[in-house]
C-alpha cells in the first residue's frame, strides 16, 4: 500500500443489504475503499471508487478464494497500535497503511446447512478470513470501527459525519462483532456435532448459537423485560421456530413457555403420524385438559371438558391440521384461548378465526422429523442439561403384581394416562377415561394431595377410569384415595419400600396395578 492521508475502509460482506449506500456514504466522507470478491464487484458496478484487495496487497486471491485477506498488509493495517512508536515504525518500514474501518459479515453457513447441501459444500462455507478480520478489529477497536450488522450502517455514517465516535460506541460495535463470530463458530460446532453423531454427548465445552427472533411484550410479569431467541440449526418443528400467523397483542414470555409445554406435550400424546388427533390444553405450563379422538374438533371438545374452569385463558395445541369444524368449536363464546398452535389450518376458517379473535395468537409449526438430542435449563451462572424425557410405552416390559390383571379395554387409557402424567408437574397424578383426561393433580408437595386434587376434579368421572402416578407411592394412602374415588386400574413406576401395601390395597379392591419401572418427574 502506498502512504496516504485518506481514511481506509475494508469491506467484505456476504449479506449485501445496505452495502452500496454504506460504501457511498463512506466515499463521500473521503474514505478509500478496499474490497474482495463479490463485494468488490457490487461496489464497482455501483460506480464507486474501490480497489480490489489484491491490488492493495500485491498478492492475488488464490486457492479458490480461500486466501484473500490473510496478508500482513491487511492484518497489520488493522492491528497495529496507533501512537505506539515501535508499531508505527514497523508499519512504515513494510508499507502498511492503517485500516480505520472493517465492514465484514460471514459466509452463509446456516443457510447452506438448511438447504440440505452435501457435507463438502457446507464445509466450504466455513469462513476463515472473515472471522480473522473481525477478531483483529475487535482487538484494536479503539482505533478501528468494526461493523457486522447492516442495521448499524446508518448510525455509523451519522456518527462519522458528526465526529461523535465515543469509546462506548466503539465498544458496542466490538461486542456485536465478537458475538457475531461466536454464534457463527457455535453453529459450525453444532453442525459437526450432529454430523459426527455426538449430539447426545456431554462435551467439555458446549457453545450455543442463538439469534434474537423477537422482543416480547414482557417477561413473566409486566415489570420484567423478555425476548425470544432461536437456535438457527434447531430441527424444524421446534417451538421457537413456529410461524406466528396472527400475533394478536403480541406473545409474552409466559405464552412461549405454555406453547413449549403444549406443542411438545401434544406430540407425546398423539404422535406425529397424523393418524390420532390429539388436543392438549395448557395453563401455566401444566396440562389442564387432554384428549384423543377421531377428529380435531372432538379432541378439543373432550380436552376442554377435562376442567373448563382451568382451561379458560389457556394455550391449546393439536398434532393435526385444524379443519373447519374444529375452528368453529374454538369460536364458541365460552372458549377463551390465549394462544393456539397446530401443524396447519383450513384457510377460509382461519381467516374467520383471525377476524373474530383478534387477540388470539395463532402459530403454525410443521411436525418435527426429530427432536433435540439434549434439553437445557438455565441456572444462575450456568445451565443443566439432560436427555429429553421420552415416554416409552412398552407393556411387555411392565409387570402387573396384583391378582387382578388388566382388561384389554383398559390398556389404551393406561397408555394415555401414562403419557399425560409425564407432561404434568410433579408430584403428578392423571386420571383418564375413554381417551380423555378427567382429572389432573399437579405440582403438589406430597403425592396423596395430588391424588385428592385429581379425584376432586374428576368427581364421578373417576368411576371406572384409570389413574397414573409419575413416581411411586411412598405410602398406600394415595392408593386408598384413588380406590375411594372408584378408579378401575392404577399405573405407576413401583419401587417403593411400601409397594406391598399398595398391591394389597388394590387386591382388596379387586383392581389391577401396573408397574412400569420408569419414573417421569417433571420439575
Amino acid at each position: 500500500m502506498a502512504a496516504r492521508m485518506a481514511p481506509l475502509a475494508l469491506l467484505s460482506v456476504s449479506d449485501k443489504t445496505g452495502l452500496v449506500e454504506f460504501a457511498k456514504g463512506l466515499a463521500e466522507m473521503g474514505f478509500d475503499l478496499v474490497s474482495t470478491g463479490g463485494t468488490y464487484k457490487v461496489l464497482k458496478e455501483a460506480g464507486l471508487p474501490v480497489r480490489a484487495v489484491e491490488e492493495a496487497t500485491g498478492f492475488p486471491e488464490m486457492l479458490d478464494g480461500r486466501i484473500k485477506t490473510l496478508h500482513p498488509k491487511i492484518h497489520g493495517g488493522i492491528l497495529y497500535l496507533r501512537g505506539n512508536a515501535a508499531h508505527e515504525k514497523a508499519a512504515a518500514a513494510h508499507g502498511i497503511d492503517p485500516i480505520d474501518l472493517v465492514c465484514v459479515n460471514l459466509y452463509p453457513f446456516v443457510r447452506t446447512v438448511r438447504s440440505a447441501a452435501p457435507f463438502e459444500e457446507v464445509i466450504e462455507q466455513i469462513d476463515i478470513g472473515g472471522p480473522a478480520l473481525v477478531r483483529a478489529a475487535v482487538k484494536n477497536h479503539a482505533s478501528v470501527l468494526v461493523a457486522v450488522r447492516p442495521a448499524r450502517y446508518g448510525e455509523i455514517l451519522k456518527r462519522l459525519r458528526e465526529k461523535s465516535l465515543s469509546e462506548d460506541f466503539r465498544r458496542q460495535l466490538a461486542l456485536e462483532a465478537i458475538r457475531h463470530t461466536a454464534a457463527y463458530d457455535a453453529s459450525i460446532a453444532a453442525y459437526l456435532r450432529d454430523e459426527t453423531g455426538q449430539g447426545s454427548v456431554f462435551p467439555e465445552e458446549h457453545p450455543i448459537a442463538l439469534q434474537k427472533a423477537a422482543e416480547l411484550r414482557y417477561g413473566e410479569n409486566p415489570h420484567q423485560r423478555g425476548a425470544l431467541y432461536r437456535d438457527p440449526l434447531a430441527p424444524l418443528g421446534t417451538t421457537a421456530h413456529a410461524e406466528v400467523l396472527s400475533g394478536g397483542k403480541g406473545l409474552s414470555y409466559c405464552n412461549w413457555l405454555d406453547l413449549e409445554a403444549a406443542w411438545n406435550g401434544v406430540l407425546t400424546l398423539g404422535g406425529t403420524n397424523r393418524k390420532t388427533p390429539a388436543c392438549l390444553v395448557i395453563k401455566h405450563a401444566i396440562p389442564a385438559g387432554a384428549a384423543l379422538a377421531a377428529s380435531a374438533a372432538e379432541a378439543f371438545a373432550r380436552a376442554w371438558e377435562t376442567d373448563p374452569v382451568s382451561a379458560y385463558g389457556s394455550v391449546v395445541a393439536f398434532n393435526v391440521s385444524l379443519e373447519a369444524a374444529a375452528i368453529d368449536r374454538l369460536l364458541a363464546p365460552h372458549h377463551y384461548i390465549e394462544a393456539l398452535i397446530a401443524p396447519g389450518y383450513d384457510v377460509s376458517s382461519l381467516k374467520t378465526l383471525c377476524q373474530k379473535r383478534q387477540n388470539l395468537r395463532i402459530l403454525c409449526s410443521p411436525l418435527p422429523e426429530k427432536s433435540p438430542a439434549l434439553s437445557w435449563r438455565p441456572l444462575s451462572g450456568g445451565a443443566l442439561t439432560q436427555d429429553p424425557d421420552r415416554v416409552s410405552w412398552e407393556p411387555a416390559r411392565f409387570s402387573v403384581p396384583t391378582r387382578a390383571k388388566v382388561p384389554e379395554a383398559l390398556w389404551p387409557d393406561l397408555a394415555f394416562a401414562w403419557k399425560l402424567v409425564a407432561l404434568t408437574r410433579s408430584n403428578a397424578i392423571a386420571i383418564a377415561r375413554n381417551g380423555a383426561a378427567v382429572g389432573i393433580g399437579s405440582g403438589q408437595v406430597n403425592r396423596v394431595d395430588a391424588v385428592r386434587l385429581a379425584c376432586a376434579r374428576a368427581g364421578s368421572r373417576a368411576q371406572g377410569a384409570v389413574l397414573a402416578s409419575d413416581a411411586f407411592f411412598p405410602f398406600s394412602d394415595g392408593v386408598q384415595e384413588a380406590l375411594k374415588a372408584g378408579v378401575a386400574a392404577i399405573i405407576q413406576p413401583g419401587g417403593s419400600m411400601r409397594d406391598a401395601e399398595c398391591i394389597s390395597a388394590c387386591d382388596a379392591a379387586g383392581i389391577p396395578m401396573v408397574f412400569t419401572g420408569e419414573r417421569h418427574f417433571s420439575h
